[in-house]
């Protein structure tokens, strides 16, 4: 008897002991990252069905790029974290991926498949300021570390609810983040006129109320395209310019943009602060 219950207790002593996965928790120290980078996209009534699958579609294949694995791969740490959000009005914002450790193609795949799997979460009116709140609380829930706290902010129209989209700026950029734009010129709501087109394309253009009222931040950029199709190729030159501002030492301290070529790596480009990525 006595054999046997100091054989059971070594089992249950090994089984402690024994390594389990990997998780950036509060217990442990957290996993160095080169970004954390929350996609924070509109699903707001103004985006269709159809819209919104493509927009869905664009996420996902931008994820999956080989471009973005090979502008992560040549980071200090190799890894990114990544969360995805969808918000439409002043209390409709949620999580639909949690963070993820983005370090090769197989965590690219399964983030990209939790987020296709997901269904629509709202669509409400559209509360930019209270998007960037939410987007911007993720950050101490990370699990990870990392001086470069990147919000990416996708939609088709003005803040029309919640809190003012500059006092919300304002703020997140104060507590160390960079907000960039992604904006889309929603065709079909344009041709409908009214205040559908005023909202989808107010005076001065969506890129330009997005430079004065939503980025924030050193270097904060916005990305403007034409309709839903061109979704995914503007959101992968956006994250991989993001994601190649934290090389060290390519570009003398200047900010860099994609540029075409068959290596799919970037070439050095100065980038204004408010700018567009062309």
């Amino acid at each position: 008897m006595r054999r046997e219950f100091c054989l059971l207790s070594c089992v249950l002593l090994l089984a402690i002991a024994a390594p389990g996965p990997h998780r950036a928790d509060a217990e442990e120290p957290s996993v160095a990252v080169d970004a954390a980078v929350v996609l924070a996209a509109d699903v707001s009534r103004s985006i269709d069905d159809g819209e919104f699958a493509l927009q869905r579609r664009g996420y996902a294949e931008a994820i999956q790029a080989q471009k973005l694995m090979d502008a992560i791969s040549t980071g200090p740490h190799g890894a990114i974290a990544l969360a995805y959000v969808e918000w439409a009005g002043e209390s409709e914002q949620k999580q639909v991926v949690d963070w993820a450790l983005i370090r090769n193609a197989a965590d690219a795949r399964a983030f990209a498949a939790a987020l296709t799997a997901a269904p629509r979460a709202f669509i409400g009116r559209t509360a930019i300021g209270s998007a960037i709140d939410f987007s911007f609380a993720l950050f101490g829930e990370t699990g990870f570390s990392t001086d470069r706290r990147i919000i990416d902010v996708s939609g088709d129209g003005t803040s029309n609810q919640g809190r003012a989209v500059t006092a919300a700026r304002d703020a997140a950029v104060e507590g160390g983040a960079v907000i960039n734009g992604l904006t889309i010129f929603n065709r079909r709501a344009a041709a409908v006129g009214g205040y559908l087109a005023l909202h989808t394309n107010p005076p001065g253009g969506l890129a330009q109320y997005y430079r004065d009222n939503v980025i924030g931040g050193k270097g904060a950029f916005v990305v403007p395209i034409d309709d839903f199709n061109s979704f995914a190729d503007a959101l992968l030159r956006k994250l991989v310019n993001e994601i190649a501002d934290r090389r060290p030492s390519c570009c003398n301290g200047q900010r860099v943009r994609a540029v075409g070529g068959s290596s799919g790596l970037l070439q050095p480009r100065p980038l204004q602060e408010g700018g567009s990525v062309p």
